[in-house]
């Protein structure tokens, strides 16, 4: 299928951006890379007037550190961040972009463009709510910043006012033991449930079981109990862990995906990346 017909307006700078969302309403969409948004028009789900491509906007696409930090552009593309080096406290970040998609979606996808979507599955989602990243966002009334943890509020819904734009995501500690892993049905499909885990935080994040990246506190405090009681990071400490988080989860059987499948993918999957994290 092909999109329903939409007026197309090229940005030069991130007010100009800001002034064609302003004045155009919400019958606007920004576009980048393009990966989500052209498909969801091709199939007719997404029909907007106005399409504002960003992509020309310069300095959007930057990877710098900030301190401890690590300040990504809205422009950056995931095939970017897959290859950039970004030292052993955010190693995390460069091998969870493997599992997005394939390579030509990895080189024109954008990080701005994915936390913008809001899938539950994505991988810079899950990052984003794991390692507390900050989202900066310009409007009208200039710039603000949103704590990842309330950015994402809902199925493909998001803080970001109709007039705002994505402009960086801030990280602001490195994460030298985290680990994001998943499963989908085939390489490059949609995971069907993914699992982050930082063990120095301790955090672990869940897409896929919730309509937002989901945080499992009963996890963590396991996670947490280890580390107070000298346990230290075992198989069976992260088997606990994985357990803990089936158990705390919240499903339903859908078509092709039952509850007690997707529970047992999440205990899987936890545990994984726990182990994993261990060896760092």
């Amino acid at each position: 299928m092909k999109p329903a017909q939409f007026s197309y307006h090229r940005a030069r700078s991130i007010a100009g951006a800001v002034g064609l969302l302003t004045e155009l309403g919400d019958e606007a969409k920004v576009i980048a890379g393009g990966q989500s948004l052209v498909a969801m028009m091709n199939f007719r789900l997404a029909r907007p007037e106005h399409l504002i491509d960003i992509s020309r906007i310069p300095g959007l696409d930057a990877i710098a550190r900030d301190g401890d930090g690590l300040r990504i552009g809205a422009l950056a593309t995931h095939h970017a961040v897959e290859t950039a080096d970004l030292g052993p406290g955010f190693r995390l970040l460069s091998d969870a972009m493997r599992w997005v998609g394939h390579l030509p979606i990895r080189t024109r996808g954008t990080v701005g463009g994915s936390l913008a979507h809001a899938d539950a599955t994505a991988e810079w989602c899950l990052l984003a709510v794991l390692l507390d990243a900050r989202i900066v966002v310009e409007g009208p009334a200039g710039r603000r910043t949103v704590e990842a943890g309330d950015f994402f509020q809902g199925v493909f819904t998001t803080a970001l006012e109709p007039d705002e734009l994505i402009v960086e995501v801030l990280f602001p500690r490195p994460a030298p033991r985290a680990v994001l892993t998943e499963f989908a049905e085939r390489r490059g499909d949609f995971a069907i449930v993914a699992a982050a885990v930082d063990l120095d935080a301790p955090r672990v994040v869940l897409g896929g079981v919730a309509p937002v990246p989901l945080r499992v506190p009963e996890a963590e405090a396991v996670l947490t109990q280890a580390v107070s009681g000298n346990e230290g990071y075992s198989t069976r400490i992260h088997s606990r862990v994985g357990a803990a988080a089936a158990e705390a989860i919240d499903v339903r059987d859908e078509p092709g995906v039952s509850a007690h499948y997707r529970r047992g993918l999440v205990r899987t999957l936890v545990a994984r990346a726990c182990e994993e994290a261990a060896t760092r």
